[in-house]
């Protein structure tokens, strides 16, 4: 089926520059896309499986009557348009349920990973203002403290002071009606790290949702007759276009895997399933490459995607060895989502994010807002208007305001990241212009590490930073200068990462730690970290 919003590219240029936005002036992605789909075709939409052997198939009819029971129960507990929801699971299809139900109801999901502590919870209830929260029961104890400004709580298993997920089902009711919502009501919030404070609560509008299925038609090249599997962790907004609104809004399979990574089962399961886009970051495909992929018949997979992080132009060369196929990447961030893509029309360039994708102007500014010509390097910006960029930073008009620079051609938003282009237009990415880590696709804000080192009674002031790593792309180091009586050493170093492990989500914790006796300072007091990373830069991993 095709869409008639989404010309068919056949040249780039042409599709571009013809291209123009025609959202909705109402767009419910519950009613207007899985409704849709049950009603015409009603194809596979979902295929679940675990390291157990489990396994579960759902159509877009089988999608839809469970969404519009779970939206039915959210309202018999007195969650409306507008409010928001917690939705931390792991990947189980409850995820899916849970998202589109509230979405339907006009609620706004927050979707959480479950490597989150209850601190980090704490935070983004109080900060949202969430009125609900779906989990699993064995979370509940993360939210213990939190009963009093979260009235609504229900959880798949018994949980004391939890209302029963199946029990709850059971009562509610298959033909709910989706709430209509405006173009520009707010639809979804996701939490991002910055390089200070507090992780940011990024709002996306309807719209976004809406806009998101143009990287899933030229970026993915997804039909109804794809089966996409996106292995990104579903707290992130990647998850959310490539496992979620991208793929059903173009009436695609999502496979969905709950199990550990191990790159040979990675290999059965693309097999297995017939599984026809690949879409994984560079960590991922380094592991998977290494695999004996002549064992197994991989001769439906047509193409491979990785956002999140650059990946190396040695995994890159060694992927399309083995697969036969470039590995295609895209530039997106939570602010926006994808971007700037790699399309089956044009060759992949190793190392570059791409090209703007369809409807979209991004380019490269100096810091007056200007272009700059061809090689230099600047701000990454995408021009607006555009509906793939966030409502805003929630409850920060400031930062939002910050986030935009006027020039000659228009008000753009920037992206925080540093680019340069080349002759024809492709963006390679340069690095990041504030300090926010991005080890394997996940962003690190320094300062949670920093706090939570700093709870520690060894540990006098520290700073985190981005060292280069081979595999991972960044981790995260921490720079020590311990408290007198201290003294470093491995069993410390091994306390410390269990303690930041402990104290904020686990995969945030250092994996590096050096000791020593000073940090380097500017003449107000501030911890230069560009110091310490342009020094960890200067002797990268071999």
């Amino acid at each position: 089926m095709t869409d008639p919003l989404l010309p068919p590219m056949a040249d780039y240029r042409a599709t571009h520059e013809a291209f123009r936005w025609r959202v909705p002036e109402t767009f419910n992605f519950g009613a207007d896309v899985v409704d849709h789909y049950a009603a015409h075709g009603d194809g596979w939409a979902l295929v679940w499986a675990d390291a157990e052997g489990r396994e579960e198939r759902y159509r877009y009819s089988d999608v839809s009557l469970q969404t519009n029971r779970f939206a039915s129960m959210l309202a018999k507990l007195g969650v409306g348009k507008g409010d928001r929801v917690i939705v931390m699971t792991p990947r189980i299809p409850h995820w899916q349920i849970a998202t589109v139900g509230c979405l339907k109801l006009g609620a706004v999901p927050i979707p959480c990973i479950e490597m989150l502590t209850a601190g980090d919870l704490d935070y983004r209830i109080r900060h949202s203002g969430a009125k609900a929260a779906f989990t699993l029961a064995r979370n509940a104890e993360k939210f213990a403290g939190l009963h009093d400004v979260l009235p609504v709580r229900v959880a798949v298993g018994a949980a004391e002071g939890w209302g029963d997920y199946d029990a709850l089902m059971a009562e509610a009711d298959e033909g709910f009606a989706p709430v209509a919502v405006g173009a520009e009501d707010p639809a979804i919030l996701y939490y991002t790290s910055g390089s200070t404070g507090h992780p940011k609560g990024v709002t996306h509008a309807a719209r976004a949702l809406h806009a998101w299925r143009v990287s899933a038609a030229y970026w993915l090249d997804l039909s109804a007759d794809d089966t996409i599997w996106c292995t990104a962790d579903i707290g992130w907004s990647k998850a959310g276009t490539s496992i979620l609104f991208g793929p059903w809004s173009r009436g695609a399979c999502a496979f969905f895997y709950d199990g550990p990574f191990e790159p040979r089962e990675r290999l059965r399961l693309l097999a297995k399933y017939g599984v026809t886009v690949y879409c994984a970051a560079g960590t991922e495909l380094y592991r998977v490459v290494d695999e004996d992929a002549s064992s197994f018949d991989l001769s439906k997979l047509r193409r491979t995607v990785s956002a999140g992080e650059s990946v190396n132009p040695v995994i890159s060369a060694r992927w399309r060895e083995v697969m036969g196929m470039p590995v295609s990447e895209a530039y997106g961030q939570t602010e926006t989502l994808m971007t700037v893509l790699n399309y089956p029309v044009m060759p992949v360039k190793p190392g570059s994010m791409g090209l703007p994708s369809p409807g979209t102007v991004a380019d490269v500014l100096d810091a007056d807002g200007r272009r700059l010509p061809v090689g230099e390097e600047g701000n990454l910006a995408i021009l607006t208007p555009n509906p793939q960029i966030m409502l805003g930073y929630k409850d920060d008009p400031a930062r939002t305001a910050e986030s935009f620079i006027d020039g000659p051609d228009g008000r753009w938003f920037l992206t925080g990241d540093l680019a340069r282009k080349d002759e024809e237009g492709y963006l390679f990415y340069t690095g990041r212009s504030d300090d926010v880590i991005n080890s394997s696709g996940y962003r690190i804000g320094p300062l949670e590490v920093e706090n939570a080192l700093l709870e520690h009674e060894s540990v006098l002031e520290c700073a985190a930073v981005a060292s280069p790593d081979t595999e991972r792309g960044q981790i995260v180091k921490a720079f020590i200068v311990l408290r007198e009586g201290a003294t470093g050493s491995p069993d410390l170093i091994t306390e410390l990462q269990d303690h930041a492990k402990r104290v904020t989500a686990p995969y945030k914790y250092p994996r590096a730690i050096a000791f020593v006796a000073t940090l380097p300072k500017t003449a107000t007091g501030k911890i230069r970290r560009r110091a310490l990373r342009d020094m960890e830069y200067a002797n990268p991993p071999r």
